[in-house]
């Protein structure tokens, strides 16, 4: 694993669902180069689990607050163990 290389999982309430919040999140991580996949929840929020760098993941963030529909507002974040062999960023099985 790269250094610096750390995955959080992040929980989306607000305006998340329904707004095009996945197709930015996969955008925005393809773009800086993070990993990892993202699904809505039967709750109305979006899980997501991103793996980089903090200026990667801070990159997928901004992005996803610049939407135009999206309203964050709030986030849960915590870091979690790094998955070695993840390739690219996905629409994970939701509801």
């Amino acid at each position: 694993m790269a250094d610096g290389v750390i995955r959080k999982r992040l929980v989306f309430s607000g305006i998340v669902q329904g707004v095009g919040f996945r197709w930015r999140a996969r955008h925005a991580a393809e773009a800086v180069g993070a990993t990892g996949w993202v699904r809505n929840d039967w709750s109305g929020t979006v899980t997501m689990e991103l793996q980089g760098t903090e200026a990667q993941i801070a990159g997928v963030l901004a992005a996803l607050e610049r939407g135009a529909y999206i309203r964050i507002e709030s986030i849960e974040a915590r870091r979690i163990p790094t998955e070695e062999n993840e390739r690219g960023f996905r629409y994970a099985d939701g509801y």
